[in-house]
């Protein structure tokens, strides 16, 4: 046998080995706890343990479990942000007469097997997930890149554990992606269509990254390049020695996806004892002038500090749940509507060798929040806060990384009814060891400083061949019922993924 038939042959036998364990050995976990055997049993299920859950006490668009560091540096394509490696800049006489270039296909293949090990046991995902994309340089300081991304989680189609529109929701999605052009003239560049737009510096936390949508069907557990939204978007940035200003205006806005009542992670309202919940359609603003979102960030580095500021008026991206108490008596009737925001911010990085310190703030005014008392009209009263966040990443011996974050969300005229305190303090740790260039192991926790109430995430990964990854893990949820993460204490999971990059 020759010997590119026993690479072929060991590449296949690893790869079986990596979907068996997705299927078999993960679940085997969860499978002493009971289930219920016909799809009457498991409705009753979904319903009465939800109806006691609420809206959790930090709004989740501000943290993400899973992700890597997206801060930007100080260059022209850095700040653009770009999943991939920038191509070069075309920004010299040179550049702008070199031939037109094509960079080819690149992207993932992925499936990913989730089991919920809380009863009643059952799977949670079946996914297969293909992202594509290419980019390429048209010269003349003209760029352009193109994506999609295809999803099909056979879950829907396998079992009936979750409601109809829940299945109709989440079986199937075709998005695009980041498709735009840019366009570079003198100390200008120019970002149009469909793009990311990241302005934060923290590791997992949404603060300051106040521009981009989330799909927030899984929660906060995805990675951040999965997790995101593009926004339809016209971005100019100016740049000039150590300084440079972002203008951006996004005519039709992107929002978070939150699913349909029933799904694993849909965002359940307060229910009082007593009183039934209905759920309507969610509003979304309508697509004209009045409602686009526009904003201004200025940024410099000085002495190796990278300091921005930015202001940003929106329609939120995040839905607030309007509660209707009057039209069926005894029945709480909820809808999820978009309000305009403004919000204004800052952020800053600076690497002292042994640690890189990271800071963001963001002043929030117009948002509403929901209130335990019944006697207001739709449940929200309108409250101005300040959310912070300060973090120290560590590089250790023995490729070991370490950060430590703090962050807080101070409301300002705090409402007494309201479900969080004036302070809600937390915090994060994320560690990840390198065993060897093909194994490492990652451990992130997320805990709130007011009660206890926490998530916890062990992970390990596996590069068992070149350009595939084999990683399994748990989400691990813990804390009160009106908790971030208490609220979601039924749906502890293991899982596992394999990809294939190309």
């Amino acid at each position: 046998m020759s010997q590119k038939k026993k690479s072929i042959r060991i590449i296949g036998f690893k790869l079986i080995a990596g979907l068996a364990l997705i299927s078999g050995s993960i679940p085997v976990w969860a499978e002493n706890v009971p289930n219920p055997t016909n799809s009457s049993d498991r409705q009753a299920w979904l319903e009465l343990p939800r109806r006691v859950e609420a809206r959790p006490t930090i709004p989740t668009y501000f943290l993400a479990a899973n992700s890597t560091d997206e801060s930007t540096s100080g260059s022209r394509d850095a700040l653009f942000g770009d999943d991939e490696p920038a191509l070069p800049k075309p920004g010299l006489k040179a550049e702008k007469a070199a031939p037109s270039s094509f960079g080819g296909i690149k992207g993932f293949l992925q499936l990913e097997m989730a089991r919920t090990t809380e009863n009643p046991v059952h799977w949670s995902k079946m996914l297969t997930r293909a992202d594509l994309s290419s980019q390429g340089n048209l010269g003349g300081g003209i760029k352009w890149k193109l994506g999609a991304r295809m999803d099909y989680d056979a879950v829907y189609s396998v079992d009936d554990f979750y409601p109809g529109a829940v299945a109709r929701d989440q079986r199937f999605n075709l998005v695009l992606r980041e498709n735009y052009m840019d366009i570079s003239a003198g100390d200008w560049d120019f970002r149009l269509g469909k793009q990311h737009v990241v302005w934060g510096e923290m590791v997992g936390l949404f603060f300051a990254d106040v521009v981009s949508a989330r799909d927030m069907r899984e929660f906060i557990l995805p990675e951040f390049d999965t997790m995101r939204i593009t926004q339809l978007a016209a971005r100019a940035e100016y740049f000039k020695d150590d300084y440079h200003a972002e203008l951006l205006w996004i005519p039709v806005a992107s929002y978070d996806q939150i699913g349909k009542p029933g799904a694993e992670f849909y965002p359940y309202q307060l229910q009082p004892e007593g009183v039934s919940v209905q759920y309507r359609n969610e509003v979304r603003p309508r697509r004209n002038l009045s409602n686009s979102n526009f904003g201004l960030r200025l940024s410099t580095l000085k002495n190796g500090w990278d300091i921005s500021g930015f202001a940003y008026s929106s329609m939120d991206i995040n839905p607030t749940f309007y509660r209707d108490a009057v039209s069926v008596p005894g029945t709480y009737i909820y809808q999820a509507r978009h309000d305009r925001i403004n919000q204004f911010g800052s952020t800053l990085a600076k690497d002292f060798g042994s640690f890189v310190l990271k800071g963001e703030a963001v002043y929030t005014r117009g948002r509403q929040f929901s209130v335990v008392r019944e006697a207001d009209d739709n449940g929200l009263v309108r409250q101005n806060t300040l959310d912070w966040a300060i973090g120290l990443d560590f590089t250790l011996p023995a490729d070991t990384r370490l950060n430590m974050q703090v962050y807080q969300r101070v409301f300002f005229d705090h409402d007494p009814d309201l479900i969080s305190d004036k302070h809600e303090n937390g915090y994060s740790l994320l560690l990840n060891h390198k065993f060897t260039d093909a194994l490492e192991a990652q451990t992130t926790w997320i805990s709130s400083l007011n009660r206890t109430d926490w998530l916890f995430r062990p992970r390990v990964m596996w590069n068992f061949e070149r350009n595939w990854r084999l990683a399994v893990g748990a989400d691990v949820f813990k804390g009160p019922p009106l908790g971030l993460f208490g609220t979601y204490s039924g749906r502890d999971r293991v899982y596992s993924e394999v990809r294939y990059s190309f």
